[in-house]
């Protein structure tokens, strides 16, 4: 077996000196990201902070090209471009200049175990002591309603009181999950949040929920972060759904069950938390959703 620092290397002229930072953002995607919301919170945060990439990884050991096939440019009779896979760790200063590292990229297709080896290792030369991950998960609640978070970690203290929706159950893995539940076994704190995004609305931008994640990752470790694109982002997208259905009496309906039971459950939260289902005869989150999605498909299709 290959020893892990074989699948990263720092820039040339980087040493852990000039890189170290203690916490670190991870962002390499996974099987959900609802609203896009981890995508767009990394795409803004490297766009509105200084930043400096100091390693990258070996996506030719880590990526199964055939199952994603990278986009090529082709100009008439020639290939112009290659959209090479990446996985980049970047040391980026928040407002305040105080540094953070930002590991992002594709998601890893083999060698989990190794990679998870690699991030530690790197944790450890740079002096990292808080890992924060953040995604869109998509959930049976209507947009009217204050966006939710779902708060997971290796530690009680970092986890907080909130109340979760879930109890026990079994999800698909992820290199971020995985990392997580390695570097809890190794004594390592690692912070999560899971933002609420209406299933309806999971296959589009939400900047809103990207927003939410960003104030939750600021609490939590103190950095200041630009926030100003996505709050706009966020009151854009929320006026144009508003007008999209104004005028959508059939939709109205489908949100205002979905607000039935969102409230219901909240009132279980105050009382009981979420541990129960409501006892009202209410639709379910997925048949709501369901219907939801094949309201909001047709959205536009008049003018066509």
């Amino acid at each position: 077996m290959h020893n892990s620092n074989d699948l990263y290397a720092y820039r040339e002229g980087i040493t852990t000196d000039d890189a170290r930072a203690s916490v670190m953002l991870v962002s390499l995607g996974g099987f959900v990201d609802a609203g896009h919301t981890q995508a767009l919170l990394a795409a803004h945060i490297l766009a509105h902070h200084e930043h400096q990439l100091i390693a990258t990884f070996d996506a030719d050991q880590l990526v199964d090209y055939r199952s994603r096939r990278p986009m090529m440019g082709f100009e008439s009779d020639r290939y112009t471009s290659y959209d090479v896979p990446t996985i980049e760790l970047h040391r980026v200063l928040d407002l305040d200049g105080t540094p953070f590292l930002m590991l992002t990229g594709v998601e890893p297709d083999y060698q989990w175990e190794r990679v998870v080896d690699a991030v530690r290792e790197i944790v450890v030369a740079l002096g990292v002591d808080l890992t924060v991950l953040a995604h869109g998960v998509p959930m049976g609640v209507p947009h009217t309603r204050p966006i939710g978070v779902t708060v997971h970690g290796t530690n009680p203290a970092l986890v907080g009181e909130s109340a979760s929706p879930f109890g026990k159950l079994l999800v698909p893995g992820s290199i971020e999950a995985l990392l997580e539940l390695r570097f809890g076994e190794a004594g390592r704190n690692v912070v999560g949040y899971a933002v609420h995004v209406p299933h309806y609305l999971a296959q589009l931008a939400q900047p809103g929920a990207s927003l939410v994640a960003l104030e939750r990752i600021a609490a939590s470790t103190g950095l200041r972060l630009e926030r100003a694109e996505l709050e706009m982002g966020a009151a854009k997208a929320a006026e144009s759904l508003r007008s999209e259905l104004a005028d959508r009496e059939d939709v109205a309906q489908v949100v205002a069950a979905l607000e039935q039971q969102y409230d219901a459950q909240y009132g279980q939260v105050q009382r009981r938390g979420l541990t129960a289902a409501a006892e009202a005869e209410l639709p379910t989150a997925d048949e709501i959703g369901a219907e939801a999605e094949a309201f909001l498909r047709g959205l536009g299709d008049d003018e066509q």
